[in-house]
């Protein structure tokens, strides 16, 4: 049985990014023949989106060939709560101890809740003695993990709040096979858990604030067998970070060109360009360099920060000259010639080391 884990989509307008996202994965889920799409929170960023898109949620969770398994996050907690029908694929998990089963797999999910510590084991434990092993368990949970280092963009634009903050120690006594959880959207990440079990994170399946670079995933995996990467071809943000050197023979415009080649078509890029240029050198300005560099990325460019200047002034400073022509004599190696150099023009910019 093959099992399609993802989260964090915070739907708000038909026909968007985040809509053709949920439909790209209902098309990799018919593809890859999974019998189970799972979805830990969030699938709606706000109880009113969900009110506007459930005629089409409706639409779009029917004839898929496989069942949707969803619970609810922090932000759509109260979509769910008036019974409203969201499609005849759909089964949502309201209730920690009242699972979803096939002949082979019971899911359970513990829907988010504003609880921490002490009352999440204490829910956790009610589980124990109904998780029976006759059967594959996975639970869908919503909510931070402490084991791993997370700063708060981790979890989108969640504030300095807690949400159901857990522990792989949690975990370790119940027979648990899979946690796959919901909340933290930076990147794809596995634990295993004590009992030989995995607590996946898969990220969000698009990115929803600036803070989630770098291309998407979904956890599509064979029941038995460890979570598993599965890329998408789906908008997200990615950084570029060039730093132009005035010491080198390199086209800037070049050198720029070459480093978005490799950016995904489906990235929108946030470039930051430093170092330094010669203007006499490359016959280019400032200004016409920036003109020339919004050409190739245009479309692409979602932000950019031009944090560039152009030497040309200091290569022309007699002091400068004197001290170049001084470094060539001593015969230093190129690594510490280049040091000092460095050194030097911030020096004589008055940029602060």
């Amino acid at each position: 049985m093959k099992v399609l884990h993802t989260s964090d989509i915070h739907l708000k307008d038909y026909q968007d990014d985040r809509w053709k996202t949920l439909q790209k994965l209902i098309e990799i889920g018919k593809k890859e023949k999974i019998e189970v799409f799972t979805i830990s929170g969030d699938l709606f960023d706000k109880g009113i989106d969900a009110e506007a898109l459930r005629p089409r949620i409706r639409e779009l969770f029917s004839k898929t060939g496989f069942k949707v398994i969803l619970i609810p996050g922090n932000h759509d907690i109260e979509s769910y709560r008036s019974g409203a029908y969201f499609g005849e694929d759909i089964e949502i998990i309201s209730d920690l101890n009242k699972p979803y089963e096939t002949a082979d797999l019971r899911i359970w999910g513990f829907p988010f809740e504003h609880i921490e510590g002490e009352e999440i084991l204490s829910k956790l434990g009610s589980l124990a003695n109904i998780l029976k092993t006759d059967k594959t368990n996975i639970l869908l949970y919503h909510g931070e993990l402490l084991d791993a280092f997370f700063s708060r963009k981790d979890f989108g634009k969640e504030g300095e709040g807690r949400y159901m903050p857990a522990k792989l120690s949690y975990f370790k006594d119940l027979n648990i096979d899979y946690v796959l959880a919901g909340h933290f959207h930076s990147k794809f990440r596995v634990w295993e858990l004590e009992n030989g079990g995995y607590f996946v994170y898969p990220g969000s399946p698009v990115s929803i604030t600036r803070r989630e670079t770098g291309r998407r995933k979904v956890n599509i995996f064979e029941i038995g067998k460890p979570p598993e990467e599965y890329p998408l071809d789906t908008p997200h943000f990615e950084e570029v970070d060039i730093e132009l050197d005035p010491f080198k023979d390199e086209d800037p415009v070049k050198m720029i060109r070459e480093g978005l080649e490799a950016i995904h078509p489906d990235a929108k890029i946030l470039l930051r360009v430093t170092g330094y240029i010669d203007s006499s050198r490359i016959n280019m300005s400032e200004s016409e360099l920036v003109s020339r560099i919004s050409k190739i990325t245009e479309g692409k460019l979602l932000e950019n920060d031009f944090a560039f200047r152009d030497i040309h002034t200091l290569f022309e400073d007699n002091l400068f000259k004197d001290f170049r022509n001084k470094l060539e004599e001593k015969g230093f190696d190129d690594e510490k010639k280049r040091g000092l150099l460095d050194l030097t023009v911030k020096a004589m910019l008055g940029v602060k080391l």
